[in-house]
């Protein structure tokens, strides 16, 4: 069959070319294991490397003024995120976790008074405080905010640790029973002077 001069092809022609290019892309990504259909969903669908929440929490009681506590990651779940920040004039310690449904799952830990944890976490979104349950032998204040996202906090007295996700309530009372049963790290002696004693310019 002669091949069509090109003042005849048409932009179907030009689509009906590039669509097995796709197609064969596509299926040497899979294969590779580089991309996921996402079917599943589940936290060992992310290939990204999982971050190593033992040794920033470690660092973390180093540095902050409040005890740490490092709780274990629960089976099936994925370790990939941590993060310090500052609530009002304190910090804050946070480390994320896949659940293995799929799920985010945040645990933060921060010397910040109650309301001051629950405006950062809910901002202007948070509908309600929605009761309290008992976890670990500690009273946890539940809120949801208009988004779908939840959060629960518990006051330590010298510290608040809080745990926020839009997954299922079990995931969230798994990690804050985990983290309660955990014993505070040790803490470096004058370990809030390593942030406030920095030099300054002049």
């Amino acid at each position: 069959m002669a091949q069509k001069p090109r003042i005849l092809t048409s932009g179907k022609d030009m689509i009906w070319s590039v669509i097995p290019l796709l197609a064969i892309c596509a299926f040497v990504a899979m294969v590779s294991g580089n991309c996921s259909v996402g079917l599943n969903g589940t936290a060992s669908d992310d290939k990204r490397p999982s971050f190593d929440v033992a040794a920033a929490l470690d660092s973390d009681a180093q540095t902050m003024p409040f005890p740490i506590r490092r709780p274990p990651t629960p089976e099936g779940w994925k370790p990939n995120s941590g993060s310090r920040d500052s609530i009002e004039t304190h910090l804050a310690s946070n480390v994320g976790w896949l659940t293995a449904a799929g799920s985010y799952l945040q645990l933060t830990q921060t010397d910040a008074a109650v309301d001051e944890v629950e405006h950062k976490l809910g901002g202007d979104q948070v509908s309600s405080d929605t009761g309290s349950r008992e976890i670990g032998g500690h009273k946890w204040i539940t809120y949801t905010t208009y988004d779908g996202n939840k959060f629960w906090i518990t006051d330590l007295g010298d510290v608040r640790i809080a745990v926020m996700s839009r997954g299922s309530d079990d995931a969230m009372a798994q990690m804050a029973g985990l983290v309660l049963a955990q014993q505070p790290l040790t803490q470096r002696a004058g370990g809030a002077a390593i942030l406030t004693e920095l030099p300054t310019g002049n």
